[in-house]
């Protein structure tokens, strides 16, 4: 049977130069980077060539940068560590509906140490304006986290424009990027943010190894203690095969972006077209324009989103019907609703996300599959049969 991941945005393969270039610092160069012996100096000097790196291509200093496990420890870091060293500045804190859970869970924990937290809604495309965001800064307003791109809908925020309202009232400003780095092209100069989320699963590294860039003089408390690796940020033995791993990853998402981007961007409107040619009652989720090239959501009206994923897994495609962070939760996508979709309708979203081994030659056969299963569940759905 065919086999096609269509879930990207839940994480990705390692890239075969990723894997090649981690290779070394599993098998030969395994020292602890903070030894001072041979084995850990060259291990050490691995971490901070990664570390060179990316400072490079984002266009910030090395010392910016601290390696995490992943983009739900950093999105913790920088809201929890942000919060915790600000609080004597007030404990207001701005986010919005449509974040990942490693944010809005984080932003939840505060509320129960007592810090307020404000959540905008997006307009009905997923996005949030400046003005919304002005309106809500208060004087007691420490820190605004808001996304880039949407790992769900594929949206992507006005981030240097949101960033600009919020310094220009004296606030911090995050931004989960875990779902642009390496698909659009930036700087974190040009975003103008305090402090930005990575992950390496998702862009074709490793799992366990992500990045929080901190901006010099940002004040952030420290979360994890036992040692002062990454500049005091974060105890613990460093990843050195991670980090590498993830500085190839990025590198290979700066070079390959172009060209990625629009081969994507064809696929997904090749896609999006074939199932608006042959699939009735959809509703296309967010702004199909401002987005990132490989990810779209589309809502099958009156089937449960759970129904699909299954089905199609049966006849070898894999989609999902959210955050894989939510996967065995049976509720409507809160990003869906957030965008004022029905509930009833919202069910059944599934989002389709594209990648390097996308091919173009299987869309017939996706589109085929996926409008059989559709009919066929249906056929079956007493919400349809009542149209």
């Amino acid at each position: 049977m065919k086999r096609i991941y269509l879930d990207h945005n839940a994480t990705t393969p390692v890239h075969p130069e990723v894997f090649e270039a981690m290779k070394p610092y599993f098998l030969d160069i395994y020292g602890n980077a903070s030894s001072v012996h041979e084995f850990g100096r060259k291990a050490r000097v691995a971490l901070e060539q990664a570390r060179e790196s990316i400072a490079k291509l984002f266009n910030c200093s090395p010392e910016e940068i601290v390696f995490t496990s992943g983009g739900t420890e950093s999105d913790n870091m920088a809201i929890k560590g942000a919060a915790f060293a600000n609080k004597s500045n007030g404990n207001h804190i701005i986010t919005s509906a449509i974040e990942h859970h490693a944010v809005l869970e984080s932003c939840h924990s505060l509320e129960q140490r007592g810090y307020e937290v404000t959540v905008l809604t997006p307009d009905a495309k997923g996005l949030i304006s400046p003005d919304q965001l002005r309106q809500a800064i208060k004087p007691e307003t420490i820190l605004v986290s808001i996304m880039h791109a949407n790992n769900e809908i594929g949206i992507i925020q006005d981030i240097p424009e949101l960033a600009g309202v919020a310094h220009d009232l004296g606030v911090l400003f995050h931004t989960d990027a875990v779902q642009s780095a390496g698909k659009i092209p930036y700087t974190i100069d040009q975003l103008g943010v305090d402090l930005l989320a990575v992950s390496g699963h998702k862009i074709y590294g490793p799992k366990g190894v992500g990045l929080l860039y901190i901006k010099k003089k940002t004040n952030i408390r420290t979360l994890s203690h036992g040692g002062s690796h990454e500049f005091k940020r974060r105890a613990g033995t460093e990843n050195v095969a991670g980090a590498v791993g993830l500085a190839k990853a990025l590198e290979i998402g700066w070079r390959d972006m172009e060209s990625e981007t629009t081969r994507l961007n064809r696929l997904t409107s090749a896609f999006v077209n074939g199932v608006k040619n042959r699939i009735d009652d959809i509703t296309i989720i967010g702004d199909q324009e401002n987005r990132v090239p490989n990810t779209v959501n589309i809502a099958f009206e009156a089937i449960e989103g759970e129904s699909i994923v299954l089905s199609l897994d049966m006849k070898g495609i894999a989609v999902s019907s959210g955050s894989a962070c939510s996967s065995g939760a049976v509720e409507p996508s809160h990003v869906v609703l957030a965008l004022g979709i029905p509930g009833a309708l919202a069910q059944g979203s599934i989002r389709f996300s594209f990648g390097r081994h996308s091919d173009e030659a299987d869309l017939d056969y996706i589109l085929d599959v996926l409008e059989k299963e559709v009919a066929r569940l249906r056929s079956i759905s007493p919400l349809y049969s009542a149209k």
